[in-house]
This record gives structure tokens, sequence and C-alpha cells, in this order.
């Protein structure tokens, strides 16, 4: 498990977020939410010490990060990035590149490789696109190609850094489901999620950032009975109830007099 303890993440030039204390819980899907430029990259990337702490201190599995290889760590926890390079080759070859923190070198993929990316293929959607070249494929079909490769690395923790950025609604909804299913299975799921409704649909907690801090962090539910939804993203929320549970929607605004006033 992922342990943050009052962690500041940021730049030479100072935090960008501090004071951050959260845990990644197995069997949890939590969501990293807030306006732009609050944080929620910045801490993702530090949380898996892709860039260097400010402060505080991150502990995986119990030791500290700062004493564990980035082998050791792949072993752990993946990463979905929001964007990085294509390379040309094939999607299935991609994903194939998540078995690499068991592998010596040189690489030799064994039969139980080959097994893990097919079942990562699979449980991503992304089957069908194996033998595919990545240079081919569309923004949303290569997301589902890097999170095959995520979960061909078979770690207990996910981390994904705005995974629905280039989803149509349909997918959207496929990886979100898909999260579900992974939590369900005992993974701790985190996301960075700008898209408010689908956190609060699918979330089973929301840490939100505000102001260089954590304003709150909670079941959906809560976090929307104390108003600081409202506070952090300058938005009211609508909250409908249904057989499926809540249903939360945006509160349309309009221009009165110069000012916005909600309708």
């Amino acid at each position: 498990m992922l342990e943050l303890q009052n962690l500041a993440a940021g730049y030479r030039n100072g935090p960008v977020v501090s004071g951050v204390s959260l845990q990644f819980a197995p069997g949890k899907i939590l969501v990293l939410a807030g306006p732009n430029g609050c944080g929620k990259s910045t801490l993702l990337r530090t949380a898996l010490g892709l860039q260097p702490k400010l402060d505080g201190g991150v502990l995986l599995d119990g030791q500290a990060l700062e004493n564990l290889s980035p082998r050791q760590i792949a072993q752990k926890a993946a990463f979905v990035p929001q964007s990085r390079a294509v390379p040309r080759i094939t999607a299935g070859r991609l994903v194939l590149h998540g078995r690499f923190p068991y592998l010596s070198y040189p690489r030799r993929y064994g039969k139980k490789d080959h097994e893990t990316a097919w079942r990562a293929l699979e449980w991503a959607g992304a089957a069908d696109l194996a033998e595919r070249p990545l240079m081919e494929l569309s923004g949303g079909q290569r997301q589902r190609v890097y999170l095959a490769m995520a979960l061909a690395q078979d770690t207990e923790t996910i981390l994904m850094d705005e995974p629905t950025a280039f989803l149509d609604i349909q997918h959207q909804m496929e990886l979100m489901a898909l999260a579900r299913r992974l939590a369900d299975a005992g993974k701790a799921v985190v996301m960075v999620l700008h898209d408010l409704c689908l956190a609060m649909k699918w979330a089973d907690r929301i840490a939100l950032l505000y102001g260089g801090r954590l304003l709150d962090c909670g079941a959906p539910e809560d976090l929307y009975a104390r108003g600081c939804l409202e506070e952090a993203f300058g938005v009211s929320l609508g909250r409908v109830d249904a057989a499926g549970g809540p249903y939360y929607y945006y509160q349309p605004l309009t221009i009165r007099g110069g000012t916005e006033e909600r309708l």
C-alpha cells in the first residue's frame, strides 16, 4: 500500500501542494480532484518517485520509497501517465514492456509474460489491437493499450493520470467499469480526473486538492454534503437519487447584469 505522510510536491521554486497525508487503500478507487494547477499530477508523480519530493515521506508497503530501487517500485505500483512518446512497435509488443520489472538482461519473455500481457489486453478491451502498429492507433486506442501495459505489470497499486482524457463517453464508462473491477479484485486504484461528475459516480473516496493543500477527503456523498466541492471548483452540483445510486450533475449558470448567477 502507498501512504503519503505530510508530503510536499512541486519544483525548485517551491511546492505546488504540501502537507498531504493519504493512504491508497487496496480494494478502493481514490480520485484526486481539484481545479487546474492544484498539483494533482505532480502529487501522483512524486508518490511514485518520478520526481523528487520537497518534504514529508512516502511509504510503499511500509518501506520508505527512497530505500527501494526503481525495479522494486515498478513491481509494486504501475503508472499510466497522461501522455507519452509513441514508439514504432505493435500494441502487443508495447504491452509486453509491462513485464520489464520481472526480467533480467537481456530480456527474454517467457510463457507467463505472454499470458499476462494477453490477459491485460483483454481486460483493457484492447485485444483486437495487439497486432496493429501503435502509430496507427487513435488517441483513445493508445490509451487503452498503455493501460494494458500497466496491467501487465501485475501490481497491487495502479495510478492513472487523466486516463479518460482521449476517450469518448462510451470508452470512459468502460474504463471506469474496469477500474471498479480492479478495485473489486483487491487492487488500489488511484486516478486523476477532471470530470467531477464521473468522479462522484465511481470513486469510493475523493481527495480534493485546492489552494496548495488537501482541502478534504472522503466519500463523494460526504464531500457533496459539506459543500467543499463548490468552494474548490466554483460550481454547484445537483443530485438526483436513482435506483442505481445518486446521480450528480452541474447546475446551469446564466449571465445576468454582468455577473454569473445560478438558474
